[in-house]
Formats: structure tokens, sequence, C-alpha cells
């Protein structure tokens, strides 16, 4: 199919028909309605706005999300906020839960669309916020002025590759692309189309800046200076890895046009019988450590996974033992995004154990002051071998330098795991807490993951751009 032919029928399923259009109306009115009525029971003075994809008509068919924001004085503190937005939101949407951005808000479900009501200041312009999501609204202004019909169904269309491709969100598990940093793109290059192309030839770090009134220096691979507020990058949770997801997808896009970049097939689970197969043909050892994860939102737990991931990477590396490669799993739960399961980190080793002792490169002979200082450190130690198993080989030379053979405090890896050395590693503030309550696997073992974690399996032992 050419590049036109897919688009157009990519575009007959992301654009919402009339009826759905005309469902969302209505909830949205009934919404701001209710939203109202709640503002005027409140001796605050406050309007209700209608922010997001949807109120600039880039939302894809199907999406059911509602964004309403309640605007209040920029006099009130801050508790005064947060008690108006929650005393409306409850109100509004009596079964709906407290969630938290910068400050609390409440996210519930309304006539079946998901609804966040989100209390902000009524600032004069975003560079006088006081809470970050005060810009909010200044984003949907200046989109609903940049915007225009046919720009809307490329930002439709970006939006849809960016999912298909998975580097579409910006929350702290994705690091992807914003929606408003979508549409940005998609205005800024005048289209999807040449959004792509542009891409493809990219070489980060790539700088924009649409109202060129940027005033600081950042250092991402991606920089987009917003329109509102010139102190920001709007690219800034954007990681290097999914901006070059994009690049890879926008050649392959432009190389071989075909449906399945924006709508790829659900990998299926991998079963018991394919992980010990993949197992066996790589010739590693896998190993997890699996325990409870803290009840945080995404946001709060991911940063901390990554942090506690590299930790143990680099506490097995210390160790002597070469991690191939590693992740980071959560399981999905179904529940609240604040309900977390058990979490798993999974590493690969190339071997589950190292010799008795590790070689310790010392100076240069040459180097006397320094040479010395090791050769005295460890000679008097030399040899000794009382039955504690920590006989020491050396000093010698190799070389130029002095070599020491040292025993190690750990021989096997599934022994320095499940030991409180692990504890000592870097780790995230409240996943150190859970690791207390850990379960090691080893080999065979983890093949008790795939009832939770097939999907999150298949998708590491089938890796894709």
């Amino acid at each position: 199919m050419s590049l036109e032919a897919v688009l157009s029928a990519v575009e007959a399923r992301v654009t919402p028909d009339e009826a759905e259009r005309a469902r969302f109306e209505e909830v949205a009115g009934e919404l701001r309605e209710r939203t109202l009525s709640a503002l005027s029971d409140l001796d605050v003075e406050g309007d209700v706005v209608l922010v997001g994809s949807t109120a600039r008509g880039t939302w894809l068919s199907g999406d059911r999300d509602i964004d309403m924001f309640v605007r209040l004085p920029p006099e009130i503190d801050r508790s005064e906020l947060v008690q108006y937005g929650l005393t409306i939101g409850h109100e509004v949407l009596p079964d709906g839960r407290e969630e938290y951005a910068e400050h609390p808000y409440v996210k519930g479900i309304y006539e079946g669309f998901d609804v966040d009501l989100v209390p902000c200041y009524d600032v004069e312009d975003a560079e006088h916020i006081q809470s970050a999501v005060d810009r909010t609204p200044f984003h949907s202004t200046y989109l609903e002025e940049n915007l225009d019909d046919e720009l809307a169904r490329d930002v439709r269309l970006a939006k849809r590759f960016l999912k298909g491709i998975g580097a579409y969100g910006s929350d702290l598990r994705t690091r992807g692309f914003s929606g408003y940093l979508t549409e940005l793109l998609v205005c800024e290059y005048d289209g999807f189309v040449p959004l792509v192309e542009a891409a493809a030839e990219w070489h980060p770090p790539v700088e924009l800046d649409p109202e060129e009134h940027g005033r600081e220096t950042f250092t991402d691979p991606l920089i987009v200076i917003d329109p509102t507020d010139p102190e920001r990058n709007v690219a800034a949770v954007l990681s290097a890895e999914n901006l070059a997801r994009f690049q890879h997808y926008s050649r392959a896009l432009l190389e071989d046009p075909r449906e399945e970049l924006f709508f790829p097939p659900e990998r299926e689970p991998l079963s018991a019988a394919e992980l010990r197969a993949h197992v066996r043909d790589r010739r590693t050892t896998p190993v997890a450590v699996v325990f409870e994860a803290p009840d945080v939102v995404d946001d709060q737990l991911w940063p901390q996974l990554r942090r506690t991931l590299g930790g143990v990477i680099d506490g097995l590396d210390d160790h002597g033992f070469d991690v191939f490669r590693a992740d980071a799993f959560v399981e999905d739960t179904g529940g609240p995004a604040d309900e977390q399961g058990q979490a798993v980190l999974f590493l690969e080793l190339a071997s589950p154990t190292v010799p008795a002792v590790s070689r310790h490169v010392g100076p240069p002979v040459s180097v006397r002051s320094h040479a010395e200082g090791f050769y005295e450190k460890y000679a008097g130690r030399s040899g000794r071998d009382d039955g504690t198993d920590d006989r020491l080989y050396g000093p010698f030379l190799v070389e130029d330098r002095y070599i020491v053979e040292r025993p190690r405090e750990f021989t096997d890896a599934s022994e320095y795991l499940r030991s409180e050395v692990l504890l000592e590693v870097r780790t995230g503030a409240q996943i150190e807490d859970a690791l207390e309550d850990r379960t090691v696997l080893v080999g065979d073992e983890v093949d008790t993951l795939v009832e939770s974690f097939g999907r999150d399996l298949a998708a590491y032992f089938d890796p894709r751009p």
C-alpha cells in the first residue's frame, strides 16, 4: 500500500464518528454543569474549563477521557485550593478516588467516561504558575488557536503511530511523547508526514522553539520550548530510547508503509516451556528478585524501580557477576493506580557463580609512592591460610604492575541476592523496605513468573526497536 492509502485507512479507524462526538459533548456538558453547580455552593469565585485532547478535537475514537479543570483565585493558599478541589471533585464524582499530581485531585467514572477533575490557579499567564497544572489551560488555548481540522486529523495519526510503536505517554513508566508534545510537533512541522520525514533525519539533540522565546539551556535529546512558558522543555520526560524508537519507526513507515505500525498485533504471553527454551538457547542463567511493590502511583513507583534495578546490577557487578541484560516488571492487578501487585527485577547472568578469588590490579611499580603503599598493604597477608577461606595470593608482578588475588565475599549470585548485603545497594526510598521480604528465583524457578508476567517476558525475549 502507498503511504497515502495507509494513512487514509488509519484515519478511518481513529476518527470519532458523529455519534461518538455527540455523546462526548453531551456528557462533557453535563459534567461542566455539575461542576459549576458544586462550585457555586462554595464561598469562592472560579470557573470551569475543559482541557486536553477532547477540548481540542484531537482525541482518538474509543478514548473516553475527560479532563475538567476548576480555576480558582491565585490569592488562596495551596491548602484551600486542594480543599475546594476535593470538595467539588467528590460532589461531582461521588464514587471517585483521590489521586495525586503536584497536589491531590479526584478521578472517577461518569457515564462510562474516565474523568479527571483537577483544581488549578487562575493565573495571568503560564510564567506565573503556582502549580504545575496551572499551565494546562494555556496549553489548550494555544493549540485551539493553532490547530485546524486538517492538523487535528494529523495529530490523531501521530498519536496512533506513537501508541503503536510504544512511545506514547509522558508517565514515568513510559517516558514517551505526551499528547501536548505530539500536538506541538505536528503544528511545528505542519503535518504528520512532514514530521516523520524530519524525524527520520534528526541528529539529537534537536531543539525547537515555536515562539522563539526560550530563555533556558537544556541537555535533553529533544528540546521543545513550551509556547506558553519560555523556561520549560515540553519534551523533558522523553527518554533518548523513545526518541530513537520514533526515528526508527519513522524510517520504517516511509520505506514500507503499513497499518501494522499503527495497530501492531498484541504479544502472546510466554509459556513456561517457551521461557525454558529461550534460556536453553541463550545459555544464560535467569534470576529474579520478587517482592510486593509499594502501593504508590506509577509515576512514583517506576523511577524507584529503575533506581533499584540499577543498584542491584551494580552490586552484582561489584561482586564479579556479569549481568547480561535486565528489566523490571510490575504485576497488573486491574485495580486503582496506587494499588500495586508484585514487582520483579529480572536479570540474566552470564554465569551464576564466580571463582573464589578475584584479581585486584595495583599501580605500576614505577609510580613509587602508590606502588609501595599497595605492596605494603597486602604483603603482610600474602599466603595467609588459617582455615577462614580468606587466603590472599600475592602481591606478584604481571608485566609492570603489582597484582593480588583476593577472596570473594560471594561466589554464588543467588547467595548475594538473598543476603543482607543486597540492601546496601542504592534503592528507591519506598522499595528498600519491600526488599526485606523478597523471594529470589534462579534458573528454572523463574518459570513461575509466566502466570503473571507472561507478556513482559515475551517482550523481554523478543526485543524490538
